[in-house]
């Protein structure tokens, strides 16, 4: 539903590689003897494998410094004797690709930023003394980094002054009964809140404080808040003169809510603050680092069913900036002149990079065959990826391939082709993999739809093979042809992996994710039931052998598909969203649902509606064996879902088996935990679809 190291020193060797897939030293000789001997066939190429999931290297927050010369980012290793991920920061020289390792053995650490003369670079990370993540500073000379807060619940988000002088912060206030607390009075009241809250939430505020260390100043108070419980956090935007900081203002620190979020500003010196833009629904604002503009992304219109639109205040005038072409955009950043934006986002099965000028259509930035995401492939989508910009115009971006996760790239110019810098992942070059190819089709209602296909290791043309379909959550998110996992993981065992983007997904356009309002079952369904014939053309599927899967709204596709078609032989539903009455009601996004049928479920406008989408009505229906999985705590879909779903198929006689993970996140994502997801997804589908 509604939805993220290096050993010091290392120069560039590949050493955090766990284990290798080279041969051992007898399997050498021998393959040494047969080259001897003559013309032989070769060894076939091993497949990509689940203990291969504690290989993969993770890029984020790819951040160029600002003469363009060097990129500073995340780098995570995960490590399953501790369950945990290595994470540390790396600088990257942009004209080499040298690398060298900045920190080493932190906790939490994030959020690396460059100051604006390119000298220092601050970052977050847990503080021995408060155990809270706090500012730290390092300068790019040399020597240790030094801590700037003692925030006493933690930092979030920060940015630096343009003079480099300060930094602004926003940090979440204290507990709003704190006393009531210490005196075993813990009750509080409910609002807008999930189920799952212990005490109401205090809202975030806005603080600044010398770089060179001293006390922090208080900027913003009131019950507004810079971010929610649920994870959006406003990162502060200075002026170019540094005089005020505009912020993303919440009307309070619950996510429900949060669609009427306006742009908020103060002036630093007086501390007074006002509304700078009134639209509601505007978020993540940024000045033009030249110029007199600024821009804000905002759902088209104000209406939450169209993709995010781009919004920029020029000339005495604010107006959608993307109006040209109608779609959704992840994320933005400003090119030097003031005058330019680069866009990422989802465009058919792929994530690109935009070159938009402040008036006019977009120009595609030729990535060549590299997507502008982070390669993970998830349960539930394969994200755009975030992009930076120097000074000099150059950009940096961790990109996939559809047979390689990521790496750092980086691009001269928007004229110029991407620039791989690392090749952290490249044991995956010397795997067979399943190759992956668009699907294309249109609905029962003459929309065009598509969506991405990768074909068994091994494919032969003339054989017809066992189908998993794979959905996405969201439902405005979509499947692109980056690297994909479980796809792969599917792939090596055999089976076609088809990964519909069903109406709602945010790759085609307005017109195609809007069309999910108030149909959010029945559409989709026909959807993935039209492109799944697209497939079945191909003449490659065996028809008795098809499968369903899915994760979040993924999860609720398949209890929807299950429930309504009766060509499955086996199902996994993952956080299935099965009742959206009891989702309105105890998820953190109630009105994220409102939003998607256009009422309230308690509502005599919407009573019929949601109780008629939700498909533990239509449990009685299904007959495909179905694993159920989810998360204990999670706040997104709660896990009663599945429990109601878990009893509807048992005591209808449905083969059923259902596990949960005693953890927070929405969706696995510690080594462990992810490879024995994976584990039960992939041997369920080996057991019933043989």
């Amino acid at each position: 539903m509604v939805e993220p190291s290096l050993p010091e020193g290392d120069p560039g060797g590949n050493t955090w590689n766990h284990r290798s897939h080279a041969p051992s030293a007898g399997v050498a000789v021998f393959l040494l003897a047969c080259l001897l001997a003559g013309p032989a066939t070769a060894a076939p190429a091993q497949t990509f494998r689940l203990d291969d999931l504690e290989r993969i290297v993770t890029l984020r927050d790819a951040q160029i410094s600002p003469d363009g010369k060097r990129v500073a980012m995340i780098v995570s290793v995960p490590d399953s004797k501790t369950d945990e991920s290595t994470s540390e920061i790396t600088l990257v020289d942009v004209s080499s690709g040298t690398r060298r390792a900045l920190t080493r053995g932190r906790k939490g650490i994030s959020s690396p930023r460059w100051s604006p003369d390119g000298e220092n670079l601050a970052f977050l990370a847990k503080d021995a003394g408060t155990r809270k993540n706090q500012i730290f500073i390092m300068p790019m000379q040399g020597g240790d980094a030094r801590c700037v807060t003692s925030s006493s619940e933690g930092v979030e988000r920060f940015s630096w002054s343009p003079d480099g002088k300060y930094i602004a912060f926003v940090a979440q206030d204290p507990p709003l009964n704190a006393e009531a607390i210490k005196a075993h009075n813990k009750v509080f009241r409910v609002t807008d809140g999930h189920f799952l809250l212990k005490q109401e939430v205090a809202p975030w505020h806005l603080w600044i404080v010398p770089a060179a260390g001293g006390d922090a100043r208080r900027l913003t108070q009131g019950k507004f808040s810079l971010g929610t419980e649920s994870g959006s956090i406003a990162t502060p935007a200075w002026s170019r003169d540094g005089e005020r900081i505009a912020f993303t203002q919440f009307p309070g620190a619950y996510w429900a809510p949060s669609f009427r979020s306006v742009i908020g500003e103060v002036d630093v010196g007086l501390g007074t603050t006002r509304v700078l833009v009134a639209d509601q629904g505007a978020r993540y604002f940024t000045y033009a680092p030249a110029g007199d503009a600024y821009a804000f992304q905002r759902s088209r219109n104000g209406d939450q069913n169209n993709g995010t639109a781009v919004y920029v205040h020029a000339n005495g005038r604010s107006y959608d900036a993307t109006a040209a072409q109608a779609r959704h955009y992840s994320s933005y950043a400003w090119m030097p002149d003031g005058k330019t934006l680069i866009m990422a986002g989802p465009s058919g099965t792929h994530s690109v990079l935009w070159r938009q000028p402040l008036s006019g259509k977009a120009t595609l930035l030729d990535l060549g065959n590299v997507e502008a995401n982070n390669g993970l492939g998830t349960t539930t989508s394969a994200s755009s990826s975030d992009i930076s910009v120097s000074n000099t115009g150059t950009i940096a971006f961790i990109g996939s391939t559809a047979n390689h996760p990521g790496e750092l790239y980086v691009l001269d110019s928007t004229s110029s082709r991407p620039r791989r810098l690392t090749h952290v992942n490249d044991f995956v070059d010397g795997l067979d993999l399943g190759r992956t190819t668009a699907v294309e089709w249109t609905t029962s209602d003459h929309l065009a739809g598509d969506g991405v296909l990768t074909y068994p290791v091994g494919f032969q043309a003339g054989n017809k093979y066992p189908l998993v379909l794979l959905i996405h959550g969201g439902p405005t998110l979509s499947s692109n042809q980056g690297f994909q996992r479980l796809a792969q993981l599917l792939a090596a065992s055999g089976y076609l992996v088809f990964q519909p983007n069903y109406r709602g997904s945010n790759n085609l356009g307005d017109t195609y994710q809007h069309a999910i309002y108030r149909d959010t079952g029945d559409g989709p369904g026909r959807d993935v039931m039209a492109g799944l014939a697209a497939v079945e053309k191909l003449g490659i599927v065996d028809p008795d052998r098809i499968g369903v899967s899915g994760w979040s709204y993924g999860g609720y596709m398949t209890a929807w598909l299950t429930s309504h078609y009766d060509i499955w032989k086996a199902a996994v539903a993952g956080a299935p969203v099965t009742d959206w009455l009891m989702d309105y009601s105890i998820s953190f996004y109630q009105e994220g649902d409102a939003y998607l049928f256009g009422s309230s479920p308690w509502t005599s406008e919407g009573w019929d509606i949601w109780r008629a989408q939700s498909p533990i009505n239509h449990v009685r229906n299904v007959k495909a064996p179905t694993l159920i999985m989810g998360t204990v705590m999670d706040t997104n879909v709660p896990l009663v879902h599945a429990f109601e779903w878990y009893h509807g198929l048992r005591d209808n006689g449905v083969p059923v088996e259902f596990y949960a993970y005693p953890i927070e996140s929405h969706v696995p994502n510690d080594t462990v935990q992810v490879t024995d997801m994976y584990r039960r997804w992939i041997g369920w589908m080996q057991k019933y679809l043989r």
